[in-house]
């Protein structure tokens, strides 16, 4: 559910074979999955932060559930993106709030592997470039780390569409 820290679970065979078919290609540099959807797939797969061969990949969490994909898009088609960057050159407590999510993404990060850049992922610590990291990071970590992340969030139910349900995030 929605708000409860981070429980990594392992990813495996099957997992792999679900992140293909919602993702429509194998997935690279998998450790472990960090949140699952109510259709059991997982939903957000904590990856290494270099991909096999050694690319650098700093987006630790990555969102792979179809449908939460599918209605994130919609939430960056409808410019929320563009509200939350106003906001965020307007509100320094949310600006703050949002540099320590990116210090926090920073730490996961950098527990696994230290890729020696301060660069996170999503466009933190400044503005927001990607929903669909924010999203990952706020599933992935529980309530009260990313506020952008967790409005997002709790924006979903009314992006998701075509009766496909995502009923865990409320």
């Amino acid at each position: 559910m929605f708000g409860d820290p981070i429980a990594l679970t392992p990813f495996t065979a099957a997992d792999a074979a679900a992140f293909e078919r919602e993702m429509g290609r194998p997935a690279r540099g998998v450790l472990a999955v960090a949140y699952r959807c109510d259709h059991g797939v997982p939903a957000v797969v904590e990856t290494a932060p270099r991909l096999p061969g050694g690319t650098p990949f700093p987006t630790v969490f990555y969102l792979c559930c179809s449908v939460l994909t599918a209605a994130v898009s919609r939430m960056e088609s409808a410019g929320l993106m563009h509200e939350m960057n106003a906001r965020l050159a307007a509100d320094p407590d949310l600006a703050a709030a949002y540099r320590r999510a990116h210090v926090a993404y920073l730490s996961v990060r950098n527990a696994i592997e230290d890729l020696g850049i301060d660069v996170s992922a999503g466009g933190m610590p400044d503005r927001v470039k990607c929903l669909h990291v924010l999203v990952a990071h706020a599933l992935a970590t529980g309530r009260g780390v990313n506020p952008l992340g967790d409005e997002a969030v709790d924006a979903l139910g009314d992006y998701v569409r075509g009766g496909a349900s995502c009923a865990r995030l409320a």
